[in-house]
């Protein structure tokens, strides 16, 4: 079977649609089932009929041949008749005869069955009493006539609803839908730069918790803006202080007056393009952590206790020159679900700030240990260490504890903290008690198979 096809594009049009080709196919059906179930029934209130009068004419009739009784009117024409009735004795002899033309045969076979008299159809019911055969006949077209007109005035409120069932389908389904088309009409009057959360009232709960992810989204692109925007101002900010030092720099070399000064001047303008270098490295880093949760990419599984042992040995020649005893205490086994190159990235950071501000001769250790269903990345030095009223500062962009001496621009734990964010943690900062310098731990959970 064929069925129609409905447009997709349109749930409003695909629902009403389907709401009226059932609401069709169901009335139909009913209208088929009652339409024949009333013929049924009227046929078996016509046999009733029948039967009750052949009962009625059980106890015998007038024999063939007596006057009629007085006061008796004359016989009405065949014509006047639907049911007609002959009574017939055990010999044969037909004793009764209703006033009609139809001749009925003399049947042997009691019960109801259907004959055919001069090109007439009829229903017949027989009956054999103690002495007589009655036999009641109804000629079958005024009976069936009688049997539709009856079926259908039954059908008729049926066929009546109908159409009034699609309007308050339509009407149901339209009510429905009306929040949608306000949260539409809301969206579609919104400007660009609008990203204020939709209204979730009066919302159906299958259409609520769409709206409310859309406010999520238009919750993390609000914060994404923000970010950027604070970013760009930071960015701009910072960079200002280099590039004028790289201008004076630059203007110093073109004033030196002889070779040894201009080779001086020549060196602090490498320095301060290495650090403007440096600086650019390390913002457009943050700048795609902070990016990273909506680049989609989904998290693999990264062994840590590699990813440590990987960083500590790209790490080593710089600890070496420094004099500076690093290593990998601890290497558990274990994988976190995460984003192997973000993750070299976090520990590269703290080890290089570590390496930074640790003197020469000092100690850096790196671990990663299992704790329950987590790994837990530890780094400790045996640096100054961070006072503890500046530990949640270090964690902002551009920020570094007054009278450090150390040379950087206030970005690697920044970047190292939004990617332990990424990965739903977080840095935790607290003195070393064995090395006495600070101790950075970030808690990542352990991927179970």
């Amino acid at each position: 079977m064929n069925w129609p096809r409905l447009p997709t594009h349109s749930l409003r049009a695909r629902l009403i649609g389907l709401l009226l080709l059932a609401i069709v196919l169901a009335a139909g059906l009913q209208v088929a089932v009652v339409y024949r179930q009333a013929r049924a029934e009227a046929d078996g209130i016509f046999d009733y009929h029948m039967e009750q009068m052949a009962q009625a004419l059980r106890a015998g009739v007038m024999p063939p041949g007596l006057p009629s009784p007085p006061g008796d009117e004359p016989p009405l024409p065949a014509e006047a008749f639907d049911f007609f009735v002959q009574v017939w004795t055990q010999e044969g002899l037909r004793v009764f005869q209703s006033g009609t033309g139809a001749a009925l045969p003399q049947r042997a076979v009691l019960g109801f069955s259907n004959i055919e008299v001069d090109g007439k159809p009829y229903r017949v019911y027989s009956m054999q009493s103690r002495t007589q055969v009655i036999q009641v006949a109804q000629d079958l077209r005024p009976r069936q006539t009688m049997a539709r007109a009856l079926a259908w005035r039954t059908v008729l409120p049926i066929a009546w609803m109908a159409p009034l069932l699609m309007l308050v389908a339509w009407a149901v389904v339209s009510a429905s839908l009306a929040p949608v088309a306000r949260v539409r009409r809301q969206v579609a009057a919104r400007e660009a730069d609008e990203l204020a959360e939709v209204s979730e009232a009066g919302l159906p709960d299958e259409i609520r918790p769409l709206v409310h992810e859309l406010n999520l989204l238009f919750g993390r692109v609000r914060q994404a803006f923000d970010a950027q925007k604070n970013f760009v101002a930071e960015a701009a900010h910072e960079l200002r202080s280099p590039l004028a030092a790289l201008r004076l720099q630059v203007q110093g070399l073109q004033r030196a007056p002889d070779d040894a000064t201009r080779q001086l001047a020549a060196d602090r303008l490498l320095a301060g393009i290495d650090r403007a270098t440096r600086l650019v490295e390390q913002l457009l880093v943050l700048a795609r952590q902070q990016a990273q949760p909506s680049s989609g990419e989904p998290p693999r599984p990264v062994p840590l206790a590699d990813l440590a042992a990987q960083v500590v040995a790209e790490a080593a020649p710089l600890a070496t020159a420094r004099r500076i005893d690093l290593g990998l205490a601890d290497a558990d086994a274990g994988s976190v679900n995460g984003h192997a190159e973000p993750l070299r990235i976090l520990l590269g950071n703290l080890v290089d700030n570590a390496l930074k501000y640790t003197p020469e001769g000092g100690t850096v250790d790196v671990a990663v240990r299992r704790d329950q269903n987590h790994l837990v990345l530890v780094v400790e030095d045996s640096g100054p260490g961070i006072p503890e009223a500046d530990r949640a500062r270090v964690l902002d962009r551009f920020y570094r504890v007054p009278g450090s001496g150390a040379t950087g621009s206030g970005l690697g734990l920044a970047i190292a903290n939004a990617i332990a964010q990424l990965h739903g943690s977080g840095l935790a900062l607290d003195r070393s008690p064995r090395l006495g310098g600070l101790r950075i731990a970030v808690r990542l959970p352990l991927r179970t198979v």
